[in-house]
């Protein structure tokens, strides 16, 4: 048992990239996960890791042998799950990171179809729109809107957001209604903006019409960062907003918000389930990334 514990500290380490952040996802003091990885290279005779002041980088013996362990643990795994027994239940626990909006106007609502068809699986969702690393923050996957950048990750592309341009009434009738999109970088009109959490940047409204695409600023006074945050905003007339359609269908339905520009749309964005190569698809996973793709497609958002 020692021994796995050295092997999973020791990948932990090499995922992260530090044995501060490797004891913390293993919720163990610096020191214990340190003594493990040392008696390790101890037992084994071969550094595994070098360490400097600034960085820890895997030796050449450790990437070979970091290989070969994950291999042995993902079987591991697979056994814990019962996976070699065809009548086995999903069960355990995962962690899950997800959008804002997705989290709490899609996935949550939907959630008690899945406790009841899977009861023995636990789910610690996160739910935000941060930036997160897989790796670092020991999560088994997560919900990404928009291109994945990190080619080392698996992504599985499991939906679409179609997006609306809107404004409330109190906006309309305080500086009138836009008539194109490039209106909102006209006075009267404001918009609200929407910035990266991670960059700061601040996304630009994008349109299509045919072949023609445009990218509007907008005249501003009011970025967040928060979806929820991005429809209060719109509700409470400070903007014109583009955001997620299935965030605001209630809120057009009843009036609150007004859709502009019906020439003009924003081209779909494709939805993914973001997960680490070296993880393994164990059988909570699976049934999982099955039904939020299923949840999706219930809600108009599946992939064409």
């Amino acid at each position: 048992m020692d021994r796995i514990v050295q092997m999973r500290a020791f990948a932990r380490v090499v995922e992260t990239g530090s044995f501060t952040k490797a004891a913390d996802s293993m919720d163990l003091p610096k020191a214990s996960l340190t003594r493990l990885v040392q008696a390790l290279e101890a037992r084994l005779r071969v550094q595994l890791l070098t360490r400097t002041t600034r960085k820890v980088t895997v030796t050449q013996d450790g990437a070979i042998y970091y290989e070969r362990t994950m291999a042995l643990l993902n079987e591991l795994e697979a056994i814990d799950q019962g996976m070699l027994h065809e009548n086995s239940k999903p069960r355990g626990r995962l962690r899950v990171d997800v959008t804002t909006l997705t989290g709490s106007r899609v996935l949550i609502p939907a959630l008690p179809d899945f406790h009841e068809r899977y009861p023995d699986v636990e789910i610690a969702l996160g739910v935000s729109d941060r930036s997160i690393d897989l790796l670092v923050d020991n999560v088994d996957f997560v919900l990404r809107v928009g291109p994945v950048q990190d080619a080392g990750l698996v992504a599985r592309r499991v939906g679409q957001i179609l997006f609306c341009t809107c404004a409330a009434p109190s906006y309309i009738e305080k500086h009138g209604l836009p008539r194109e999109p490039r209106d909102l970088d006209r006075e009267p009109h404001q918009a609200v903006g929407y910035f990266s959490s991670r960059t700061g940047r601040v996304f630009p409204f994008v349109f299509h019409r045919g072949d023609e695409r445009l990218e509007i600023e907008g005249r501003r006074r009011l970025d967040v960062n928060d979806s929820n945050a991005y429809v209060a905003a719109g509700l409470s007339g400070l903007g014109v907003v583009q955001l997620a359609k299935y965030a605001v269908e209630d809120h057009l339905a009843r009036g609150e918000l007004v859709p502009l520009f019906p020439e003009w749309h924003h081209n779909p964005i494709p939805v993914y389930l973001v997960y680490s190569p070296n993880r393994y698809v164990s059988a909570r996973m699976r049934v999982f990334i099955d039904w939020v793709v299923e949840t999706l497609a219930r809600r108009g958002l599946g992939p064409t």
